[in-house]
């Protein structure tokens, strides 16, 4: 069964940072997220970012094994995720120049 676990996030980790990328390089963002998201690469960033940390998190964490000696390089994912949430959230706020909708 581990090995399916590990797969499938493989492929939803893959499929999030994919999203970040083609908001960073086009300014898409996804379906249920552009009636909120006013600035699409800041929030293609906060994803890429999250998609990364969560990943490390992932990987280098719970779904390695019982390794305590990495559990600073697992914390430090959890960090980068947490730092892409908050760009996500800042994605979601007018910036400079950008006039808010209503």
């Amino acid at each position: 069964m581990h090995p399916y676990l590990v797969g499938l996030a493989a492929l939803a980790m893959t499929g999030t940072a994919l999203m970040g990328i083609a908001g960073i390089t086009t300014g898409w963002v996804a379906p249920w997220m552009r009636v909120r998201v006013l600035r699409p690469k800041l929030w293609g960033y906060g994803v890429l970012v999250g998609a990364v940390g969560m990943s490390l998190y992932m990987f280098i964490g719970p779904l390695r094994g019982p390794d305590l000696s990495m559990a600073p390089f697992a914390m430090t994912g959890m960090a980068m995720f947490f730092a892409g949430l908050w760009l996500q959230t800042l994605s979601r706020r007018p910036g400079p120049g950008i006039p808010e909708r209503r």
